[in-house]
């Protein structure tokens, strides 16, 4: 079939070269419409449920919001992990769904159990579903600040942002949602004095009711006028502050009580649970998150062009900061350098290629491969779906040394078939000798090829995060490589066809430097073909060698990023107030800002209204952007560390943006490591928590140790007493709604300002709410006798603790001691974790589960071990369908120790570390270094077959001469075309790259230096046997 691929080719010539002018002309074009981001889709289905449940605490949302809902939950279709916080006035579901399940079935599922557990709720409480984000979260920050006369109040500001410039954001493509946090929502807020309320003898319920009348309008309906209907409105709705203060809310002897007569209004900020700020200064932070299918950079684009227009609008006084933070400048630095990476390493495939062939010719024959599969590859991506990103590029990368070979097998054999054609001084057909030429060696390039493909397919079946980065990358591979096989089938014959007959250098013998390899290699086989077993325990030795290197190397998940941003997260001890916390926040930001290398930071304190994270006041997360130039960016965060630890009662987590979010996508935590305690009883949890944590503090390595600040923080309890209450005629459920009113604030209406709206809150004033005193002097109830009944009468009032917040995993509480390791590889330092992990008792109905990247590497590595494995049964079924022996499949195996013994020791002494890429790595090069030996002996089996030459000394040498100029330029090519990611390691998208380059090249460098004369002595001295048997099976055997 191959054969009739060939011929059709050279009988179209014109055909051909049109349909590859095409194929490059249309790749280009769709090559500009690609939509691009820095990793392929990592996004794992999952639906987060937030319930706001203002005013009560952790134990009462746990029991009464997160509860119900998390039951309801687990027993979803496809559902694989629940994560829930209970926190002060929020409940918080994280609910996990299995990979390649459709996120909007996962949303409809949800809601249906929403509604079948929502008459099980408190009234008034109500979950909310957030929008589909990507797990790359926020692409940009925006800030707004004031100038420097203020003129503008940070409550404007917020307004600004919350009803100007949010809902332009929102009406951007791809924009997801935009979280906007700090300077504080505008309210209109009703100051009551409990006292003056008692004095006018007006009950609490009383107030509630006449004010909510106060934002309404009513209609009178229609009415039909001179053959006119009109319609009837009632306008008294107030406007205003003066407005409230003026309205009438009842009688006292006689005359009217005005609201202002028994408590205050003002214009304020909600009460916050967040604040914000840029560079150390007070400010509105925007967080715009983008949808998962959107492109980051095209995203940006359209927000920065929108931000131009919106900054016309802005009032006097107002700031917009916008050269913050913004993703797409780390996705369009990662693309842009293996970009630079793919052409670096054409330009140097094409130098090796012009040493070795001395011919524009044959080079511009072989180099033609590259470009027409990279046009290939990119027009099968336009039609499956797939996006431009570090991975794909990278899987185009690492195959640009491989994407020649069957073009350099090809035209080296016609290129040498043409020339002895020449100088047997008898005419010759150059289409016939053409054809001649690629259909002999076109069985062991079809079956390299297939081999290189088969060992990637089992890396399809690889699942989780480690599937979703690495399939891309073998799709870019395989595809690029398939086109190679056929550009070489189609093409290249006919390029040869064009270029070579007539060229002049087919009248010259070999160069100086080929005629030197193939003297130097006649002279080592001459010796060595009859010495296999000095030759074998060489080899034997320095697998050994290798190998012993192996357990002196650590293990992780994944290389660590080189995002050019960090968060880093600055935590107090819970219980603090939103203000103490800001000024710890301001101080982190002061003392970040005096590194050289910072540019600029941006502090979200707390959590917004609405948002995912279930972060207290006591949490302070600090953006940081760097300049490009400066210091290793190892020793910047070393001197922020140092820095921050001047903070006294802190803890410091330095991370980066995505990579954090792997992290929690992985394990429910922003850390490399997390060990997760599992229990039913909280103070236990905590106990047993800071005694992980303190013997975790001994072990070298671990940096950012944390517990999970799970812990009693101070609360006012007000505990009702029955009895008391019912001596007097008054219901509980009176008082607690009452309590609920004047302590945490009840909405009693809006405002309406130039179409904005506006709460009314309703609350008692802070001195009654802070004073324990007066809080018990609260008037309840006035009696007809005129006795009045105050809270004193019917509750206890008193300081007491509670937990701040309460974290379950898959219904079970937990608490959570995390970590990151520096300088010590992972596996390493979970040997230490584990082994004090076994030192503390832990009562029957508790446990300590491992979760994280060392988790997510076992499983990893496990699976690509077991895929490797069917790799290699896949070779050797394929291998020996072509040679139709076992001794000769053996034979081409040998390559993959002989390549072990190089990529082993490249590793050994650039890295150090094995991660699931190496291990990938090492699948990828049982292929590479396959195709050599197939070659090889393919073409000793062809002298013996098609040229009548007896299996001999002289054919062995013969053959591995002809060989070796391909074979090294093969390898040559392959290495050197990896060389740009290699001289770049760390550089923003290569991170992944660089211990795959690392592992093909030095199992390369070791498998083609040993192949060549391992090879030879051992099909000489084992394979005369099966070789005769081969050519009696295979006489005539076409593909």
């Amino acid at each position: 079939m191959l054969n009739k691929i060939i011929k059709f080719s050279l009988n179209n010539r014109l055909l051909i070269v049109s349909c590859a002018a095409f194929i490059l002309v249309y790749g280009l074009i769709i090559s500009l419409k690609l939509p691009v981001d820095v990793f392929p889709n990592l996004n794992k289905p999952k639906v987060t449920i937030i319930t706001e449940s203002h005013g009560y605490a952790p134990q009462e949302v746990e029991t009464l919001v997160t509860i119900p809902l998390e039951t309801a939950m687990i027993g979803t279709t496809g559902v694989t992990r629940v994560r829930s916080s209970s926190g002060m006035g929020v409940s918080i579901i994280h609910v996990e769904f299995a990979w390649g399940t459709d996120p909007y079935q996962n949303r409809q599922l949800i809601n249906e159990k929403i509604q079948s557990v929502k008459n099980r709720l408190p009234e008034n409480i109500s979950p909310t579903l957030t929008p589909i984000t990507s797990i790359m979260g926020e692409i940009q920050f925006l800030g707004l600040q004031q100038n420097e006369d203020k003129s503008l109040s940070l409550l404007e500001l917020r307004t600004l942002a919350d009803w100007v410039i949010r809902p332009q954001l929102l009406s951007v493509p791809g924009v997801s949602n935009v979280i906007v946090m700090g300077g504080g929502k505008k309210q209109y807020q009703i100051k009551i004095d409990p006292e003056k309320l008692r004095l006018k003898n007006i009950s609490l319920n009383t107030l509630v009711e006449n004010v909510k009348h106060l934002s309404e309008n009513t209609t009178g309906g229609f009415v039909d006028r001179e053959k006119k209907e009109y319609l009837i409105r009632v306008i008294g709705r107030a406007n205003s502050k003066e407005d409230l203060e003026n309205s009438n809310i009842g009688l006292h002897l006689g005359l009217p009580v005005l609201l202002k007569d028994v408590a205050m209004v003002k214009v304020a900020a909600t009460p916050k649970r967040g604040d914000g700020s840029i560079n150390a200064k007070d400010a509105v932070i925007m967080t715009i998150q983008k949808q998962p299918d959107a492109s980051t950079i095209e995203v940006s684009k359209r927000i920065d062009e929108l931000v131009s227009k919106i900054e016309e609008q802005l009032p006097p006084g107002a700031l917009l900061k916008k050269d913050l933070f913004k993703q797409s400048h780390f996705i369009e630095n990662s693309i842009n350098n293996v970009k630079e990476a793919l052409k670096d390493g054409s330009i140097i495939v094409a130098i090796i290629l012009f040493l070795f062939l001395l011919n524009f010719r044959s080079t511009f024959i072989t180099l033609t491969a590259i470009p027409l599969s990279f046009a290939i590859t990119i027009i099968v991506f336009k039609y499956f779906g797939l996006s431009v990103n570090t991975m794909t590029l990278g899987g185009l990368a690492i195959a640009i040394g491989e994407l020649v070979d069957d073009a350099i097998v090809d035209v080296e054999n016609v290129f040498r078939r043409l020339k002895e054609a020449r100088n047997s001084g008898k005419s010759y057909n150059p289409l016939e000798v053409i054809f001649l030429a690629s259909s002999e060696i076109r069985n062991s390039i079809v079956i390299s090829t297939i081999i290189v493909i088969l060992v990637f397919l089992p890396l399809f079946y690889l699942s989780g995060i480690e599937g979703r980065l690495f399939v891309p990358l073998g799709i870019a591979y395989i595809i690029s490589i398939a086109a190679s096989l056929l550009v070489s089938l189609t093409v290249t014959p006919v390029l040869c066809s064009y270029l070579l007959p007539k060229a002049k250098i087919m009248e010259e013998s070999d160069g100086k430097l080929i005629n030197l390899l193939k003297h130097f290699e006649k002279k080592l086989l001459t010796k060595i073909l009859d010495r296999p077993k000095l030759i074998i325990s060489l080899a034997v030795i320095l697998l050994i060698s290798s190998l012993s290197l192996v357990p002196k190397m650590g293990r992780n998940f994944l290389p660590a990023f080189n995002e050019g941003t960090a968060t880093i997260g600055v935590a107090s001890f819970p219980g603090i107030s939103l203000e103490e916390s800001n000024k710890i926040g301001r101080k982190a930001e002061e003392l970040m800002l005096s590194v050289p290398e910072v540019k600029s930071t941006v502090r979200r304190t707390g959590r917004a209204e609405m948002d995912e994270h279930a972060e207290g006041v006591h949490w302070n997360e600090i953006d940081v952007d760097f300049h490009k130039s400066g210091r290793d960016k190892e020793l910047v965060l070393e001197e922020i560390r140092e820095k921050l630890a001047l903070i006294p009662n802190t803890y410091v987590n330095i991370g980066q943006p995505i990579s954090h979010r792997l992290d929690h996508l992985l394990s429910g935590v922003r850390a490399q490591i997390a060990l997760k305690i599992v229990g039913p009883d909280l103070s236990k949890l905590r106990r047993y928590g800071r005694q992980l944590e303190k013997k975790l503090k001994k072990i070298d390595g671990l940096v950012d140790l944390q517990l999970e600040q799970q812990v009693l923080t101070p609360q006012i309890k007000i505990h009702l007493y029955r009895e008391d209450a019912a001596k007097y005629g008054i219901n509980i459920s009176d008082i607690v709604l009452l309590l609920e009113v004047a302590l945490n604030g009840k909405s009693v209406g809006n405002i309406i300002e130039n179409q904005k709206i506006f709460d009314i809150s309703m609350r008692f004033n802070e001195l009654s709410r802070k004073n324990l005193d007066l809080l018990r002097e609260t008037a309840i109830r006035v009696l007809p006798t005129g006795k009045v009944i105050r809270l004193k009468d019917v509750a206890s009032v008193y300081e007491s603790q509670g937990p701040n917040i309460i974290n379950r995993e898959n219904a079970q509480r937990r608490i959570i001691v995390q970590a990151n390791s520096s300088g010590v590889p992972l596996d390493q330092l979970i040997v230490k974790i584990e082994e004090q992990i076994k030192t503390i008792e832990l009562d029957k109905e508790y446990f300590v589960k491992l979760g994280g990247q060392f988790q997510s590497e076992k499983k990893a590595s496990k699976l690509i071990l077991i895929l490797g494995a069917v790799s290699l049964l896949g070779i050797v079924i394929l291998l020996y369908w072509h040679f139709g022996s076992f001794m000769m499949c053996l034979q081409v195996l040998t390559a993959l120790p002989l390549a072990l013994i190089g990529s082993i020791l490249a590793i050994y002494i650039t890295e150090k570390v094995l991660s699931v890429a190496t291990l990938i790595a090492f699948i990828t090069l049982c292929g590479i270094a396959s195709r050599n030996g197939v070659m090889m002996i393919s073409h000793y089996l062809h002298l013996l077959k098609h040229e009548n030459m007896a299996f001999n000394k002289e054919t062995i040498i013969k053959g591995s001469q002809e060989r070796l100029i391909p074979v090294l330029m093969t390898a040559l090519t392959a290495i050197f075309a990896l060389l740009p990611i290699l001289f770049s390691k760390g550089d923003p998208g290569k991170e992944i790259l660089y211990p795959v380059a690392v592992v093909i090249t030095g199992g390369l460098l070791s498998s083609t230096l040993l192949d060549i004369f391992v090879t030879p002595v051992i099909f000489y001295n084992y394979a005369k046997k099966a070789s005769e048997k081969h050519l009696l099976k295979r006489s005539g055997k076409q593909i």
